[in-house]
């Protein structure tokens, strides 16, 4: 109960989403995509080790 009001509010966001038109700023795309690509090829300190019990299980899985 009471989920009337928030159900609302999701239809009228999506509503406005779908129909209303949005301006692509294709070069804040390019800038985005560009850094994400350089911090992606292993020049970061982005390799964070896990602690996955179940790493060694992983080729039995294939």
């Amino acid at each position: 109960m009471g989920r009337g009001r928030a159900k609302a509010k999701q239809t009228k966001v999506a509503r406005e989403l779908k129909y209303s038109s949005h301006e692509t700023d294709f070069a804040a795309l390019q800038r985005e995509l560009s850094t994400d690509e350089r911090s992606t090829n292993g020049s970061g300190g982005g390799d964070e080790p896990h602690d996955d019990p179940y790493d060694d299980y992983d080729d039995y899985r294939r």
